[in-house]
């Protein structure tokens, strides 16, 4: 096992092939900028920003996998707003955060005589998410 992405496994074997390409994390700092009269601005740091990734994945039958299912997995975790883990290298991506995936580009590469979906190429891009603390139980 390559990885996961919730219950998306990014595998190689010889029955399946479920792999990502073009890798990509982002991420920055928050800063205030407090404007001062005659002087030049402060900046003053908040601390750090969510970040993005992005990748590509190719599903194919000719790999052993349904585009469509594959495809129809990812929509449901974006329009359900559901948060997962990423793991690569059997190490979470982010040991304080989960992600959500903000955006699904599709291309159908490949479509049958029937208009099934043979091949696409699907690119991701994820937000990172942290879940908010468990609430205070007083007694």
């Amino acid at each position: 096992m390559i990885g996961s992405l919730g219950p998306v496994v990014f595998e190689t074997s010889s029955e399946k092939l479920r792999t990502f390409d073009n890798f990509k994390r982002s991420g920055s700092g928050r800063w205030a900028r407090h404007e001062i009269m005659h002087q030049k601005p402060k900046r003053e740091f908040l601390g750090p920003g969510d970040e993005q990734i992005s990748f590509t994945v190719r599903f194919d039958v000719a790999f052993g996998v349904n585009p469509a299912d594959e495809i129809f997995v990812l929509r449901f975790l974006r329009d359900q707003g559901i948060a997962v883990p990423l793991v690569l290298n059997g190490r979470p991506v982010s040991y304080e955060s989960l992600w959500v995936i903000e955006t699904i580009n599709e291309s159908w590469t490949k479509i049958d005589n029937r208009g099934r979906l043979l091949a696409a190429e699907v690119e991701l891009t994820l937000s990172e998410y942290v879940p908010p603390p468990p609430p205070e139980v007083t007694v």
